[in-house]
């Protein structure tokens, strides 16, 4: 997938959740303060965070597809891997927001009886949220967006949330109040954890973590496939956000040319980055090949996985 199609795809998924978070915290907060619903309203306040969240993404997502530059030679991917940070972040200090009202109402004993329209507005939280997730992720496991991947998830949080909100004004009206803030308790749990993981995640393309083990075998199968490659020396692999540079050193003939070894390395160079549209950019480097008896060389390495 070039630049191009993924900036497209992400742009307009996060236009359109802009758009339907607006109008959603709207209704909700309306829903809230007509039916005497507290839980509805902070329902609604929840949303809110849903359309700051959505507009960082957006921003974020614009600036990691600038290309390279003379400051920035990798690009700027890694600014969505830190965007996730702040969102997990949003999103965790959101799940602490949802469980201290609820332990405060449960503490106060400050009970109120919501109105039907809090109900309405509850299950259409409920349907909307949970679409826009799955809609969301799916686009964010397409152009492999963790940002767009943590939005979805707080749109999953903010259905989550409704879900919360209905049962306690359902059970508030059926005569037992404190189911509301009791499912919001639980709900926070969840919340947290979502964050935790988003951030973990992001963290991880942020240090320049390896690539998982199946990638990692995927290209020494493709190195391996090159004619002319006599063992892999050395295989470093980092993750650059959605992307993944290669660091390698393989052993050639000694007896090569140096124009025949070089030609090797492009074959090798270009079989990875061809094949595995992950892969930014691979760098590799020959070795001649250190033979039982001869002297070793300086740049011989441990083949490392």
């Amino acid at each position: 997938m070039n630049n191009l199609t993924r900036k497209q795809i992400g742009n307009r998924t996060i236009f359109i959740t802009i758009v339907v978070n607006i109008l959603l915290s709207l209704i909700k907060l309306m829903a809230g303060f007509i039916g005497h619903s507290t839980s509805m309203i902070s329902d609604g306040v929840h949303s809110i965070s849903d359309v700051i969240s959505s507009i960082g993404v957006f921003i974020g997502f614009k600036i990691s597809q600038k290309p390279a530059d003379f400051e920035h030679p990798y690009g700027h991917e890694k600014f969505e891997a830190i965007l996730s940070k702040v969102l997990a972040f949003i999103l965790f200090m959101t799940g602490l927001s949802i469980g201290f009202s609820a332990i405060q109402t449960i503490i106060s004993n400050s009970y109120i009886k919501p109105q039907m329209i809090a109900i309405w507005a509850a299950i259409l939280s409920i349907v909307i949220k949970e679409w826009m997730y799955h809609y969301t992720l799916r686009r964010a496991k397409k152009i492999e967006s963790t940002a767009l991947a943590a939005d979805a998830w707080h749109h999953r949080s903010d259905a989550l949330s409704s879900i919360g909100a209905l049962v306690g004004i359902i059970g508030a009206r059926l005569g037992y109040p404190i189911l509301d803030p009791l499912a919001a308790i639980v709900i926070t749990v969840i919340i947290l954890k979502v964050a935790i993981d988003i951030f973990i995640e992001a963290t991880n393309q942020v240090i320049d973590k390896s690539a998982n083990p199946e990638i990692i075998k995927e290209i020494t199968q493709y190195i391996q496939s090159v004619e002319g490659v006599l063992a892999i020396d050395c295989l470093k692999t980092r993750i650059h956000s959605n992307r993944i540079y290669v660091d390698l050193e393989i052993s050639v003939d000694p007896t090569l040319t140096l124009i025949e070894a070089h030609a090797i390395a492009e074959t090798v160079h270009y079989q990875l980055e061809h094949h595995l549209h992950k892969i930014k950019h691979c760098t590799v480097h020959v070795n001649p090949l250190h033979l039982p008896g001869d002297a070793p060389h300086k740049y011989h390495h441990t083949h490392n996985e």
